[in-house]
């Protein structure tokens, strides 16, 4: 590119907004990639694309958003807009119809095809594409080379013989030229690619994406009716709605120091309905020292949270870290570290049944291997299907970092995690597992955060995203992955790691020792507000009116002149859609 296209491609820059092939056109006039083109009208934007699969096809899906800014993404054009990178050989092919780019002859990492597109700052990145391998499976990652440095975003366990969807995102943080191209540590095989996509993003358009799926998943239209004792409709009654419990479970993390002290309690109580206990129940709390079991913290941590209505899940039966293990069982033989292990899960899994609505069975154990290392690769299935025959009826959870915060952790990228997931699974023959997401955030990727989820979610396994927090006092960072998750149809529900403690807190207190909000404390007032439905309504000519509403339950209030007391009081629920016995129905305010 000479200096004359970058001073032409920088003017076309100013006027980008919402064409979205205009990309297309430019390329061919071998100057870049740009994502959108507005000549003084608006475009409707591209909704967001929520499809995601877990599945090795024999054929790829059509690329996302017929490939956004991607030149030639079905490679129906031979190897027109795409070069190697590195020294690969790629190669166009066609198998029963399907075009496609094979890269071979490689013997380096990166060796691979790649095209060259122009990322811009203030705009998210949703990327797929479709994988496979010469033989056996290897790990693919998708990496953009920018001015600033490498930046992964996402990566798939590519297969022989089908095709495997890679899906995942990125945002830059200066505007420019990028390539893109894929990799592999294992150099014996060919990267085969296919329908690849890249779609940008404002940041208006994302938000107004979560906003709508929030207006899906998490409410539900009600029509309403007020009539009398006879049956006639109660025209122009004032109906006031205040909603008393959300249906979707929003908590925060606490720890035994709100067992003593008022403020705390009345802080946590007047917000939440969902807790996990910090530290309480973990191995190293409950023995500290060998065969000298104490339950009285969280025992009475669950009284506490019984008596006042929020419920618990369990955090944790066992932590591979090796930094986080009562002392006494790291000097322990193999065949005696078996015994332990065994009773206590008897121990824990048996004392809490029933009373905590999800287990961390293996905490980290992509991560961290301290247990396995000593029992055998079998460890942490084994665990799950013991704690399985214990509690049959309460949700077995992987909880694990970095799934959707760091793009750059291979360790357990939403495939590992997968393919971990599925061995527990196949091992232990416990199908009430959960998928635990600890989301603990440095800089959030919401395109990567989303992709992943889209891409777990497709196992229709419950998804919570289980420790929430960022870095210090980072209001608009926590908001920003609160939304994401919320938002998101696949989401069960989240739990906030900013448990107070007088020693500090984690990563992020929401308060200060007084219990006066912080800046990210606030964050989460302002979102539990706007996350809950207060309206006041009046009813028409025939009684009926209708409104969106939060799940969850309700006080309704109606007045009007004509009745005795002049204002009545009901109780209702709305609950999601699928199980919602108001779905096509009218709820019926019956008045005497």
């Amino acid at each position: 590119m000479g200096d004359m296209d970058h001073v032409i491609a920088n003017a076309l820059l100013e006027i980008v907004d919402d064409y979205p092939r205009w990309g297309d056109i430019i390329n061919d006039a071998n100057i870049y990639n740009i994502s959108h083109l507005s000549l003084g009208y608006k475009v409707k934007a591209i909704p967001y694309d929520y499809t995601a699969t877990i599945e090795c096809l024999p054929e790829p899906y059509k690329p996302q958003y017929n490939g956004g800014i991607i030149v030639n993404s079905e490679f129906n054009e031979g190897i027109k807009g795409w070069s190697t990178f590195g020294n690969a050989k790629i190669e166009h092919k066609e198998l029963f119809g399907n075009k496609y780019i094979v890269a071979h002859s490689r013997n380096a990492s990166h060796d691979s095809l790649s095209q060259e597109v122009y990322l811009r700052k203030d705009r998210l990145y949703s990327f797929s594409a479709w994988l496979q391998v010469s033989h056996g499976e290897a790990p693919v990652t998708a990496v953009f080379k920018t001015a600033s440095g490498f930046i992964p975003a996402g990566a798939i366990v590519a297969e022989v013989n089908c095709w495997s969807m890679l899906k995942g995102g990125l945002t830059v943080n200066v505007s420019g030229l990028a390539q893109l191209y894929f990799e592999s540590k294992n150099t014996s095989v060919e990267i085969w690619v296919d329908n690849i996509s890249l779609q940008p993003f404002t940041e208006e358009e994302w938000k107004s994406y979560q906003d709508q799926s929030i207006e899906k998943a998490r409410k539900s239209k009600v029509s309403v009716q007020a009539i009398d004792k006879k049956g006639n409709p109660i025209p122009n009654a004032i109906v006031s709605f205040e909603q008393n419990s959300q249906d979707f479970p929003l908590g925060c993390a606490i720890d035994k120091n709100i067992l003593t002290n008022q403020a705390y309690q009345n802080w946590f109580l007047s917000r939440f309905k969902y807790a996990t206990f910090g530290n309480e129940m973990k191995w190293a709390s409950t023995e500290y020292t060998q065969w000298k079991e104490d339950y009285s913290v969280p025992d009475a941590m669950l009284r506490f949270t019984s008596q006042h209505g929020v419920s618990v899940r369990g955090h944790n039966i066992f932590w591979e870290d090796p930094n986080y293990q009562p002392q006494w069982v790291k000097s322990l033989s193999p065949a005696d570290l078996y015994k332990a292990v065994d009773r206590r899960i008897y121990s824990l899994v048996r004392r809490y049944r029933g009373k905590v609505i999800a287990w961390d069975v293996v905490n980290e154990n992509m991560h961290f291997n301290f247990y396995e290392s000593r029992l055998g690769s079998n460890f942490s299935s084994d665990v799950y299907k013991k704690t399985h025959i214990i509690d049959r009826q309460t949700p077995l959870f992987l909880n694990e970092f970095n799934t959707i915060e760091d793009s750059r952790d291979t360790t357990s990228l939403p495939a590992k995690y997968l393919q971990r997931l599925r061995d527990i699974q196949k091992y232990s023959g416990a199908y009430n597992l959960g998928i635990g997401l600890e989301s603990h955030f440095h800089t959030p990727n919401l395109p990567f955060m989303r992709a992943g989820i889209d891409y777990l979610g497709s196992t229709n396994l419950p998804i919570w995203l289980t420790e929430v927090d960022v870095d210090g006092d980072q209001p608009t960072y926590l908001e920003q992955v609160l939304r994401e998750g919320y938002s998101h149809p696949k989401v069960r529900g989240i739990i906030i790691w900013g448990g107070w403690s007088p020693n500090g807190c984690y990563r992020m207190c929401l308060t200060d020792s007084n219990f006066k909000n912080l800046d990210v404390g606030d964050v989460v007032d302002k979102l539990l507000r706007e996350w809950k439905s207060s309206t006041i309504v009046k009813t028409d000519a025939n009684g009926f009116f209708e409104s969106s509403l939060f799940h969850g339950d309700y006080r309704v209030k109606i007045s009007h002149p004509t009745l005795i007391n002049s204002s009545l009081v009901q109780s209702f629920k709305v609950t999601p859609t699928e199980d919602d016995h108001l779905r096509d129905k009218t709820l019926v305010l019956d008045i005497e």
